[in-house]
């Protein structure tokens, strides 16, 4: 009996080692698909996400959340416009937060 259980441990073992370091998926998912170079309102602006490059994406993203409707839009981040937006919010926060 105790034959068996070495046996049937040695088995797990060698199963549950096969499979660690297997990454999930190898294509890069990024959550902007389409990214658009149209200029945008600060004012019309709910929030900015500002995502940085990681292993899932290898880009920056920057999804902007309209007020009216909840739009999410992604935006150019290598727009000149769309870095001084992102500058000029991250500034306006920088003045609200003590």
């Amino acid at each position: 009996m105790n034959q068996k259980a070495v046996l049937v441990f040695c088995l797990i073992f060698l199963t549950l080692s096969g499979t660690q370091g297997i990454p999930l998926s190898r294509t890069p998912r990024c959550t902007c698909i389409k990214i658009s170079d149209r200029s945008i309102n600060p004012r019309s602006l709910e929030k900015l996400e500002v995502i940085p490059a990681s292993q899932s994406c290898p880009r920056v993203e920057i999804i902007a959340t309209m007020k009216k409707n909840g739009e999410k839009r992604c935006l150019n981040p290598d727009s000149k416009t769309i870095k001084n937006l992102v500058k000029a919010i991250s500034k306006e926060r920088s003045k609200r937060s003590p």
